[in-house]
């Protein structure tokens, strides 16, 4: 299976951002090429959008799979699924109902060959603050996580802030666990500082100044690049890039940015995300020279 060793920040992309196209213009492989194309060697997929059959698919699938990432040298980066403890009508999943459906995702991801998962837990509020007993659910998949070498990732999105109690909470886990196989995933929206007139934006929604994110590196494995309009002349116009990244590469992180479009023109008939990725790729790739 092919692994891009390049230290230090590495590009790829999250396929949510073919959204508007995935199984419609674009099949899987054409989605693939056109990472490939643009010179991004990393991916994540949402479990149950983009895996067929999922979360039983068969042998078949599985080894295209692999024979696509080899074809287009790419790395599995990191696997997005939920822990729906909603999924039934008449009550939420208990929490062992909820540890076995985290670890069938652990399972399924290893089998992909991925080492990264962002698990959304359900939330209970406008702020993404998880369930109560998100402790204990992590806490159940641990052991198997450890055993198969897999990292769970919460993903601190806006409104989030950084410096919010959640985030604390999150840190404070690891740090009194001691684990390597729980971590975050920072979206780069919690940085967002500029908003076009009347655009909604959460009355709660404080941005985040880059410096912000120095001390949560340590715990961070994986990053989702949003970005929201990159101009003409690759310089992002609402999230400070320059900055982020500088800092990154100042600090040694060493992970991938995995490119995520939010404009709100995503879902607009004969918007092409191509052209829009590849502005993002080219001003990432100028900014951490590669």
């Amino acid at each position: 299976m092919y692994h891009y060793s390049k230290m230090g920040p590495k590009r790829g992309v999250a396929l949510y951002s073919y959204s508007a196209e995935f199984g419609f213009e674009k099949n899987l492989e054409e989605c693939l090429e056109g990472i490939c194309d643009m010179g991004a060697h990393g991916i994540e997929i949402l479990a149950n959008t983009h895996i067929e059959n999922y979360p039983y698919p068969t042998q078949e699938w599985v080894d295209k799979w692999f024979g696509l990432l080899d074809k287009y040298q790419l790395e599995p980066v990191e696997y997005g699924h939920w822990v729906d403890s909603h999924i039934l009508q008449d009550r939420e999943l208990t929490t062992e109902e909820s540890v076995e459906f985290l670890k069938r995702d652990i399972r399924l991801a290893h089998r992909l060959g991925f080492h990264i998962l962002r698990t959304k837990m359900p939330v209970i509020n406008g702020a993404l603050e998880p369930v109560t007993n998100w402790r204990e659910i992590i806490k159940g998949a641990l052991p198997l996580a450890e055993k198969l070498d897999m990292v769970m990732c919460p993903e601190i999105h806006t409104p989030t802030n950084l410096k919010s109690q959640m985030v604390t909470d999150y840190v404070d886990f690891i740090k009194q666990t001691g684990t390597k196989n729980f971590a975050l995933n920072i979206d780069f929206s919690v940085f967002r500082n500029k908003f076009k007139e009347g655009e909604w934006r959460s009355p709660t929604f404080v941005p985040n100044e880059p410096e912000d994110l120095i001390p949560l590196l340590p715990y961070v494995a994986c990053i989702h690049a949003k970005y929201f309009n990159v101009d003409e002349n690759f310089h992002e116009t609402t999230i400070p890039y320059d900055r982020i990244l500088q800092i990154l590469m100042d600090y040694g992180w060493n992970g991938y940015l995995l490119s995520e479009y939010e404009g709100a023109d995503k879902y607009d008939q004969g918007y092409e995300v191509g052209e829009m990725l590849r502005r993002h790729h080219i001003m990432m790739k100028n900014i951490l020279g590669d």
